[in-house]
């Protein structure tokens, strides 16, 4: 019996129980999704309909709960140098976590935040300018989650590896492992690592030389412990490019051979791997193509 638990990113559109549905369709033993419009700060709260339809759907789907991982709105910069956005995006931050509560979910996946500040590649300081203010952002995102979990009971904040463009923190396994030597209540700090964001930061995966080099430095620096999920997404763009642009499983710059080292990787045992990639329309058939690879490598 496999210890894999694939999916993918399912709609909301219509309602949040949707998502259960689509993913009943995908033959998926996971999803992720966000409990409201991505891209809104504001949101209705659950109805009592809501929440029983989504509790009846989900018990019948036999995906549990913890095979889960909803993502907060893009909108939240938890690292926001603005103190009044700050503030903004802390609340959204504890609505976000509320709702998960809500909904019967353990964690909360969400990108780091951003430093924001403009700095010109032509300037002799440019490296230890930047070095600063990603330190002072490290800082102020730590001390935001916090503030949320003090507020909040239960749900684990999982903390996205970024792909390193723009002032996106969270590139390095150093970032990850910053923020949550910071966090108070290490019980509830987890990482997700997106396959293609780990890529084109830096971290070579598609060698088993380079995947066992990679993983062994996340260990190292992070904690495998820590691993709560991942997302997996093949590449557009080059290795250690910083462009954040996913692929097909492999149509990609990574390929195949990574994700049958993944399907074959004890770490990846039992936590949320969702598909993020570019065609819905082949997730169903690159559900079951990862399910094929497992047992293919030692």
């Amino acid at each position: 019996m496999s210890n894999k638990y694939v999916g993918a990113h399912t709609s909301i559109s219509g309602g949040v129980e949707n998502a259960i549905k689509e993913a009943v369709y995908l033959e998926a033993k996971a999803f992720a999704i966000f409990t409201k419009n991505q891209r809104r700060w504001d949101a209705k709260p659950f109805d009592s309909k809501t929440l029983d339809n989504w509790f009846k759907l989900l018990e019948n789907s036999g995906i549990k709960t913890k095979h889960i991982l909803p993502h907060d709105s893009y909108l939240i910069n938890l690292g926001h140098p603005d103190e009044q956005k700050l503030i903004k995006s802390q609340m959204a931050f504890v609505d976000e976590l509320e709702r998960c509560d809500m909904l019967g979910l353990d964690k909360l996946n969400f990108h780091p935040g951003s430093h924001l500040v403009k700095i010109a590649k032509k300037d002799e300081n440019y490296d230890e300018l930047i070095y600063e203010a990603e330190i002072n952002t490290l800082e102020v995102i730590a001390d935001s989650i916090n503030k949320a979990l003090d507020k909040t009971k239960r749900v684990k904040a999982v903390i996205e590896n970024t792909a390193g463009q723009g002032s996106n923190l969270g590139y390095k396994f150093e970032h990850l492992a910053y923020i949550i030597d910071k966090v108070e209540d290490k019980s509830r700090i987890g990482v997700c690592i997106d396959t293609c964001h780990m890529f084109v930061a830096g971290y070579d995966i598609r060698t088993k030389e380079a995947y066992d080099k990679t993983w062994a430095e996340f260990d190292k620096i992070v904690g495998r412990e820590f691993l709560s999920g991942m997302h997996i997404n093949d590449s557009k763009p080059k290795l250690g490019s910083k462009v954040d642009r996913h692929h097909s499983l492999g149509a990609g710059e990574i390929g195949w051979d990574a994700f049958e080292y993944i399907m074959n990787d004890k770490r990846m045992d039992d936590i949320p791997m969702i598909l993020e990639t570019i065609d819905k329309n082949l997730w169903k058939d690159e559900i079951k193509q990862l399910y094929k690879l497992e047992n293919r490598s030692n």
